[in-house]
């Protein structure tokens, strides 16, 4: 537990979540007897795992409220031990459901899409914000005051994260295309790096990283497009949604109590976020009060959908989809799983 001193968010009654389990199945199903005998066993007080394995990020900072208070371990009990894995950017992530370290991850749409459209058998389950996230950044001393400027220069970016697509999008309304630029492939932390010691010329930034660096390095945020970024999705595996879906149901409860609980105590939030990043709680608060939007339903559906709708031509021009636009498509048409978060937010 932290060492900053917060109110623990009383969490939902185990027995709730899992009635609320009961009633329903995965998206789409119908209903088997093997599917009525494991809501029967969560019903009874028994889970249908004994571990779960979940990550935590600090451009999740719904993540951060739910391990830091015990949220998951309160509503789950002690039958349940729940692993917290630190998931460094969205391809981190995405590498971890898809070789099965970990069961719900949090990734940026545009990651998640690519991921689902590169065959690894996820789905998004809750929305944890609407960010304004990604930017393209330069150095304090930088002749480079738009992405036109960008041409024939070097640019760090994580590849199949938002940074990475908010960098493709903004060179083609530039009239550039990735080929125009240097890209070189980083981690979110390390881009930072690269920029301020003065081994690329512009980084494609993730916050909290980011306003981080315009304060203690002065580094300069060039452009900003908040239509250009993805909503943060929370992912799960086919397989754990399918054979787990009581304890899917209990990680987008406590989703929604985080959710809640963060919009009322804004400071704590980011005070929490400064600690686990190790940033100032100035740069935090910036982050959770002006650009993580943690106030938007938690339910995915079409305006997720929509906004991927704009980047699926961009993401397969780039290359990154083995399968091109038609893997895409299918992607689009499969992603959305709203079943766990209707029934956390709607109360069904």
């Amino acid at each position: 537990m932290s060492t900053i001193t917060r109110r623990i968010i009383p969490a939902i009654a185990v027995a709730g979540t899992m009635m609320l389990v009961a009633t329903g199945c995965v998206a789409g199903e119908n209903a088997t007897a093997s599917d009525a005998s494991k809501d029967d066993a969560a019903a009874a007080g028994e889970w249908s795992s004994d571990t779960l394995s979940i990550d935590f990020a600090t451009y999740n900072p719904l993540s951060l409220v739910i391990r830091d208070q015990g949220i998951l371990e309160e509503i789950l009990g002690d039958d349940v031990d729940v692993e917290w894995v630190q998931s460094a950017g969205s391809n981190k992530a995405n590498e971890l459901l898809r070789s099965g370290s970990i069961d719900v991850g949090s990734t940026a749409g545009s990651a998640a899409l690519l991921a689902r459209a590169n065959g690894s058998p996820i789905q998004v389950i809750d929305i944890f914000s609407q960010p304004e996230w990604s930017a393209i950044v330069v150095g304090p001393d930088s002749d480079i005051t738009a992405v036109e400027d960008l041409a024939g220069k070097s640019v760090a970016a994580t590849k199949g994260t938002d940074p990475y697509f908010f960098l493709l999008q903004s060179l083609e309304e530039a009239g550039l295309s990735v080929d125009d630029v240097e890209v070189q492939n980083l981690q979110h932390a390390d881009g930072r790096a690269a920029l301020d010691g003065g081994s690329v010329d512009a980084w494609a930034g993730l916050d909290p990283i980011m306003a981080a660096a315009e304060v203690e390095s002065g580094d300069q945020l060039i452009y900003r497009n908040v239509d250009f970024n993805t909503y943060g999705f929370l992912n799960a595996t086919e397989d754990f949604i399918e054979n787990h879906a009581d304890l899917a149901q209990a990680v987008v409860d406590a989703y929604e109590q985080a959710r809640e609980w963060a919009l009322e105590n804004p400071d704590e939030t980011a005070a929490l976020l400064a600690e686990v990043a190790g940033i100032d709680i100035e740069v935090a608060k910036t982050v959770i009060t002006e650009r993580s939007n943690l106030d938007v339903s938690g339910i995915p559906g079409d305006d997720q959908v929509a906004v991927l709708e704009k980047i699926a031509p961009v993401l397969v021009d780039s290359g990154d989809v083995q399968g091109g636009e038609d893997s895409v498509d299918k992607a689009l048409d499969s992603i959305v799983n709203a079943t766990f978060a209707e029934k956390a937010v709607g109360g069904e």
